[in-house]
């Protein structure tokens, strides 16, 4: 049986026109090609092995399936959509990925010598969410894309204003970005929604300005949606966001993928500041004169 499923996948595939991914880069290139049109479920596992690579690989089906919100069978049947013959299968291209190249499989931070022997709760709660920033710090330094990275920073550069979309858990970023931005003299417009008029905004955008745009997994808010009414009007959009299945990647011109480990049950958002600052003081050393 298992067989027969993996020969129909690999006919799907053919007709889809790609092959059966041999390797992790392959995998993510396969899943940013936009060739598959996968349902609901089968889209949330793609989006929690992209960002969850260490997960994937050393986990096992009940785990993984509990920590990405689906049945075991459902990453069974990803699987077999893909052309494996099961999970397994799958399983090892990330194996293969991790061993000595991802950041928490070497780096599972050692805690100070007071952390072993503190009974305090408030302690644990600290600990735990400085080692989550730690661990996206450490991602980022080891993952970055310097390519997608200059493209990023080349398109804010150009623009007479720089508009920035994010809403929700993002919105702390953008807030702080535009802060920056003004205080470096740099013409920006931070997209806020107060009154609902986010899409009256971005009504005022040009081609002659740029969007960045930051959305993190479920890219439940409308952000999406704003960035895809800039794109229409012609306006460059970039992107800060965590997968390679965000919605923000088809809309960009170039985009940088950042992604925050969590510690109880909320993300870091600590590697998202770091690089978006990154990026405001790049366009800022790449100054265009200032158009306040």
């Amino acid at each position: 049986m298992a067989t027969q499923k993996a020969m129909v996948g690999g006919r799907r595939r053919e007709a889809m026109g790609y092959g059966l991914p041999k390797t992790y880069e392959d995998l993510r290139a396969v899943l940013a090609s936009g060739a598959m049109r996968l349902p609901k479920r089968l889209r949330q596992v793609a989006t929690f092995l992209a960002q969850h690579p260490s997960e994937m690989a050393v986990g096992t089906v009940s785990s993984i399936a509990e920590k990405s919100g689906v049945k075991p069978s459902t990453l069974v049947r990803f699987a077999q959509t893909l052309g494996y013959s099961g999970f397994s299968d799958l399983q090892g291209i990330f194996k293969q990925y991790v061993t000595g190249s991802w950041p928490e499989q070497r780096e599972r931070l050692s805690p100070p010598d007071h952390a072993a022997t503190s009974k305090d709760p408030n302690f644990h709660l600290v600990l735990g969410l400085a080692n989550a920033s730690m661990q996206s710090l450490a991602r980022v330094a080891e993952t970055i894309d310097l390519a997608g990275f200059a493209a990023v920073v080349k398109a804010l550069a150009e623009a007479e204003v720089i508009y920035l979309i994010g809403s929700k858990r993002a919105f702390p970023v953008t807030t702080y970005l535009s802060l920056a931005l003004a205080q470096l003299g740099i013409t920006n417009i931070l997209i806020d929604n107060v009154g609902s008029t986010a899409f009256a905004q971005i009504g005022c955008t040009t081609p002659r300005d740029a969007v960045l745009a930051i959305s993190f997994s479920p890219y439940n808010s409308i952000t999406p949606e704003l960035a895809a009414a800039a794109a229409e009007r012609g306006t460059p959009v970039v992107s800060i966001t965590d997968s390679v299945l965000s919605p923000l990647v088809s809309l960009s011109a170039a985009w940088i993928e950042v992604i925050e480990s969590e510690f109880g049950g909320f993300r870091s958002i600590a590697a998202t500041i770091a690089v978006g600052m990154a990026v405001v003081l790049a366009v800022a050393k790449n100054n265009r004169p200032s158009r306040n």
